[in-house]
């Protein structure tokens, strides 16, 4: 537990304190943000608000991390706790997602549109990223076996009987990657939106990891334990993803001071793609991060019914637009679907709790 609060405490005070000195530096620099002209026409006064705040979260998250584990090799008690496997894998997928969605926001300041990378250069960004993650997380067995990552599908933890093979799992892996990348990316459209929503996933998957470090297999081999590689680090990491999001939802909340950009949203969607495959609850994150499922799914059932009616299902999508072109104010749409990622995340926690209640303790 006292690495969570080191991790947190670090990554908190490295975000809030980074971001402005990131604002000043993107303003003078003219990184600013460019606004979709089709978009909510209330939107285009934000039009210049620096870019690129994603840079803060990720430099909070790995400050976080690893100051937490250069705090613990000077501790005799934490003697013997290195970073793992499974921590820098998940960290090295979020750094590569957050390097593709640099590239994508500097393309569209130094063109000064809002098309940055096209689809294919995004596609083939997140693909190399993801292969190499695929690849790297079924090394690296520990004492017991166990490999960061297992290829077979999982909802709190493994379901054995539903085995993808090797290649199977590089398939389903990237595709999953790149879902929950695009997904959190699409939630960022308001200010502090995706942030917010962030921030309870990860916090929510503190609360797992840790879950799962008391109770693994390792050191508890009774009904209801964890086959997870290292959950106590995957917490470590979670707590630094959710505090480098509150740090950074200071300055980015409604009226934002900055925007986290593709650098922050594909990185932090990464992050929980990762987070699912390595504490094995690929199927529980779309419990949890049901509000980037509903935005997710609102783009697609948006280009399904016009491509075959020729008429709008929604005023316009991501769902968020929707309600702002309803008339609803920027900020009641974003209190309120902070409020449905919240149900989303206890009602997941209380799936995992509930799951693990039969489980024999």
């Amino acid at each position: 537990m006292k690495s969570i609060l080191i991790a947190a405490a670090i990554a908190l005070a490295v975000s809030i304190l980074l971001t402005p000195y990131l604002i000043k530096i993107f303003s003078r620099q003219g990184f600013g943000q460019e606004i979709r002209e089709d978009g909510p026409q209330h939107h285009k006064t934000k039009r210049g608000t620096p870019t690129m705040g994603g840079l803060a979260i990720l430099v909070a998250m790995w400050a976080g991390y690893l100051g937490t584990h250069l705090v613990n090799s000077m501790s005799l008690s934490a003697s013997g706790q290195t970073p793992s496997a499974s921590g820098l894998l998940v960290l090295m997928l979020t750094t590569s997602l957050g390097l593709v969605g640099f590239l994508d926001d500097f393309i569209k300041i130094r063109k000064a549109r809002n098309l940055g990378l096209n689809k294919t250069a995004k596609l083939v960004g997140q693909f190399i990223a993801t292969i190499t993650f695929a690849i790297l997380v079924m090394q690296f067995p520990n004492k017991d076996g166990l490999t960061p990552a297992s290829v077979n599908l999982s909802f709190v933890r493994d379901i054995t009987v539903v085995s993808f093979g090797v290649v199977g799992f590089i398939v389903f892996c990237y595709g999953m990657v790149a879902a929950w990348s695009n997904a959190v990316n699409l939630t960022d459209g308001l200010d502090g939106l995706a942030g917010g929503s962030s921030a309870m996933v990860f916090g929510t998957y503190v609360v797992i990891s840790f879950w799962q470090f008391r109770y693994n297999c390792s050191s508890y081999a009774v009904a209801g334990c964890y086959d997870v590689r290292d959950p106590l680090d995957l917490a470590v990491i979670a707590a630094a993803a959710m505090a480098g999001c509150i740090g950074f939802l200071w300055w980015n909340a409604a009226p934002a001071k900055i925007f986290m950009g593709d650098t922050g949203s594909l990185a932090l969607g990464g992050l929980v793609a990762g987070l699912a495959i390595a504490t094995r609850t690929e199927l529980l994150m779309i419990v949890i991060g049901g509000l980037f499922v509903v935005e997710a799914l609102s783009v697609a059932l948006q280009v399904a019914v016009f491509r075959s009616s020729r008429r709008r299902l929604f005023r316009m999508a991501p769902f968020h637009h929707h309600f702002e072109l309803a008339g609803w104010a920027e900020t009641t749409v974003i209190i309120r679907f902070w409020l449905m990622a919240g149900i989303c995340c206890m009602f997941g926690l209380g799936v995992f709790y509930s799951e693990w209640l039969t489980g024999g303790f």
